[in-house]
C-alpha cells in the first residue's frame, strides 16, 4: 500500500469522485482521499491522500488556494456559472462597461469581504444539502460567511470576459466572486472556466494527469511521485521526545515539555537543555520524532494545559519499539 500525497491534475469532465474511483483501479488499493471537490467542469490541483495519508484530507481542506478564472459579464445563472439555467442576459448593458470600471470592481474584491454561499453547493442547511434543495427548486436562505482574498489581480481583459487570478482562503467560492462582480458592475456576471493552480505547497506544475499515474505505475515508477506523511508535513518544525518522553509519544499521548529536547539553534520551542526557552503560541503544531528518530506525528501545543497533544498521529505499527503499551 502506499502512503502519502499524490498531486493529481484534474481534468474537465471528472468529479473529484471519479478521480479518486480511478486511483483505487490504478494503484490497486481502497485507501484513498481527496482533500477537497473541484467542479466537474473545472480543471486543476486535486492532492489525493493515500493509505496513512488520508488522515490528512481534512487538513488540507483548510489549505490557501489559487485559482485562474474567466468571468463572463452579463449573463446570470442559478449556478453562477456557465453550466447553468439563465435567470437574466444583461449583455446590452455589459457591453457600455469600460475597462476602467471592471478592473476597479474586480480589485475592489481584494482583502475580505461576506460571501454568501451559492445555492449549488454541497454545504448543509437543516441537514440537506444545498444543491439538492436547489435541484426541486428551493431556495434558502445562507448565512454570509467571511472570506479572504489576499490577492486578486486580472491577467487579460477582452469585454465581456475578464480572466482573473486569485488567491483565497478556505470556504471561498470562485463562482460566487465572479457573480458578486458583476453584481457590483450592474450587469451580472457568472464564472466560464475554472483552473485551480495551487492548493497549499502543490502546484498545478508539478502535478500528473491520470494516465501519467498509469505510465508510471506501469513503470514501476510511481513512488518517486508520491510525497510521504514526513515530507508534506516538513512545513512543522521539527521536536524529540527525550527517552522519558518516548512512552507517552508511542502511545498518542500528550507530552509535557519536560520529556522533550529542544531543537538546536530554536528559541521558540520547550526544551531542558539549561536555558529558558519561550512558550510556544496556543495552537503551534511540530513534527515529533522520538529519541530515536522515528517520526510518530504531529502534536498541537495547548497552552492552557501547558502540553502539547497529538494533532495527528502516523506512527505505523512496523515502527512502533518493543513493549508499547495500548
Amino acid at each position: 500500500m502506499y502512503h502519502g500525497i499524490i498531486n493529481i491534475y484534474k481534468e474537465p469532465g471528472y468529479t473529484s469522485h471519479d478521480v479518486v474511483a480511478r486511483l483505487r483501479g490504478i494503484l490497486r488499493q481502497k485507501k484513498i482521499g481527496h482533500t477537497g471537490t473541484l467542479d466537474p467542469d473545472a480543471e486543476g490541483v486535486l492532492p489525493v491522500c493515500l493509505g496513512m495519508g488520508t488522515r490528512l484530507c481534512e487538513a488540507f481542506a483548510g489549505e490557501t488556494k489559487t485559482y485562474e478564472a474567466v468571468l463572463l459579464l452579463g449573463l446570470v445563472t442559478d449556478t453562477q456559472d456557465t453550466s447553468g439555467r439563465v435567470l437574466a442576459d444583461k449583455s446590452r448593458e455589459a457591453a457600455f462597461l469600460t475597462r476602467d470600471a471592471a478592473e476597479e470592481a474586480v480589485l475592489s474584491f481584494a482583502g475580505g469581504y461576506e460571501q454568501i454561499p451559492p445555492m449549488y453547493s454541497a454545504l448543509k442547511v437543516g441537514g440537506k444539502k444545498l444543491y439538492e434543495l436547489a435541484r426541486q427548486g428551493k431556495e434558502v436562505e445562507r448565512k454570509p460567511r467571511h472570506v479572504e482574498i489576499p490577492s486578486i489581480s486580472i491577467e487579460e481583459m477582452e469585454l465581456p470576459r475578464v480572466r482573473i487570478r486569485v488567491d483565497c482562503s478556505k470556504g471561498t467560492y470562485i463562482r460566487t466572486l465572479c457573480h458578486d462582480i458583476g453584481e457590483k458592475l450592474g450587469c451580472g456576471g457568472c464564472m466560464e472556466h475554472l483552473t485551480r493552480l495551487r492548493v497549499g505547497q502543490f502546484r498545478a506544475e508539478d502535478s500528473l494527469r491520470l494516465a501519467a499515474v498509469e505510465a508510471l505505475r506501469d513503470e514501476g515508477r510511481i513512488a518517486e511521485k508520491i510525497l510521504s506523511v514526513e515530507q508534506v508535513l516538513s512545513v512543522y518544525p521539527a521536536l524529540h521526545t527525550l527517552p522519558q518522553g518516548d512512552k507517552a509519544l508511542h502511545n498518542g499521548n500528550p507530552c509535557f515539555p519536560g520529556q522533550i529536547a529542544a531543537e538546536a539553534g530554536r528559541e521558540d520551542m520547550p526544551g531542558t537543555s539549561g536555558r529558558k526557552a519561550a512558550e510556544p503560541a496556543d495552537g503551534a503544531r511540530a513534527r515529533m520524532y522520538d529519541s530515536q528518530g522515528v517520526f510518530a506525528g504531529v502534536y498541537e501545543y495547548r497552552k492552557d494545559r501547558g502540553w502539547w497533544k497529538p494533532w495527528k498521529m502516523f506512527l505505523s505499527r512496523e515502527e512502533q519499539p518493543e513493549g508499547r503499551q495500548g
